[in-house]
């Protein structure tokens, strides 16, 4: 995340009998859902945020390796990358980089893989994380396990859940993308990039689901890291809030905490991580987030301080809410400004 000083769901499938009549029957996401599990997350954390990733600097070598890392694993599962595009990288000039702070960053890569909707394919849903982390500072490698590590391997999960659901012939009907972004420590640069230079119509981007911290606890939670703090979804539409509720309810029952949706609230999470630069656009957005821990920006964000039970819940929530949107009669409503 970056750092500031102020500032029912059901989906139908269509099957043909004898008499060539279509016959609806409800598709139960709980399997798919199931398939997001700790040993997996766990596999992919440790090595994104290991060392040999040198903390995933924006641009750095460590940043492209950990990318690679990402890309082999979508075509591991046969996730390939959007038909407009002719690979899996948005390149991101160094001049719109160093454009706003003038830090002297290289060249960097947004990531996207997609999944390409069976009604509606024009419809896209983005869930997106931020895969740069700090660097190393004094020779010290901040590793970035939580912080962004996290919502960067659920993606993943979240990808070959939906994945296995088309393979069953249970595909998505909206498309989803699942966007990698960049430079996000530095000041939201690669979803603000792609924001401005999107593949497809901003307007045909029915949601933004951001996962941005998912693996820990803070210390308002100090008893129970069965909670995700939900940050945005009503401040657009009121569908997408009920959407993130209802989900819950169904399949995942974690405490919704919303204490940082507060528009009042001094920590200013909501203008802080990469769905505010889709929510500007009037897409309706939500941010999921575990809160600010002890070793948040520090070396010691390390993967076997995460908590992978928590983690494994909340990237399945993620899917649930995922789930809905995607395959859902009509999109969210952006119905606030």
């Amino acid at each position: 995340m970056k750092k500031i000083a102020i500032l029912g769901i059901i989906t139908t499938f269509t099957l043909s009998c004898s008499s060539q009549q279509n016959i609806t029957t409800p598709v139960e996401p709980t399997a798919y859902l199931k398939t997001i599990t700790e040993k997996e997350l766990k596999t992919h954390l440790y090595i994104v945020a290991s060392d040999e990733m040198e903390g995933r600097e924006t641009g750095s070598a460590g940043q492209k390796k950990a990318g690679n890392y990402l890309i082999d694993e979508y075509k591991k599962n046969n996730i390939g990358f959007p038909k407009a595009a002719t690979d899996y990288y948005q390149k991101i000039p160094a001049a719109f980089l160093n454009a706003q702070y003038n830090e002297n960053l290289p060249d960097s890569e947004n990531i996207w893989a997609y999944i390409e909707g069976s009604e509606k394919p024009n419809e896209v849903l983005v869930i997106s994380a931020h895969y740069d982390h700090v660097g190393a500072k004094n020779g010290e490698i901040y590793n970035g396990a939580d912080d962004d590590g996290s919502g960067t391997v659920a993606l993943l999960e979240i990808a070959q859940a939906f994945q296995k659901a088309k393979k069953d012939g249970h595909g998505p009907k909206r498309s989803i993308m699942f966007l990698h972004v960049t430079g996000e420590e530095h000041g939201l640069h690669g979803s603000r990039y792609y924001s401005e230079n999107p593949l497809f119509p901003i307007a045909n981007t029915i949601a933004n689901i951001n996962i941005d911290m998912i693996g820990r606890r803070d210390k308002d939670h100090a008893d129970s890291n069965n909670y995700v703090y939900v940050i945005g979804a009503n401040r657009l539409s009121t569908d997408l809030d009920n959407i993130c509720a209802a989900a819950n309810t169904k399949y995942t029952n974690l405490n919704l905490d919303y204490k940082f949706n507060d528009p009042k609230d001094p920590n200013h999470f909501y203008e802080r991580s990469d769905h505010y630069n889709f929510a500007k656009f009037g897409i309706p957005s939500v941010f999921l987030f575990n809160g600010v821990h002890a070793d948040y920006h520090q070396p010691t964000d390390s993967p076997d301080k995460i908590e992978y039970d928590a983690l494994t819940k909340r990237a399945q929530y993620a899917f649930a809410i995922a789930w809905e949107l995607a395959n859902r009669e009509n999109r969210p409503v952006a119905d606030k400004k």
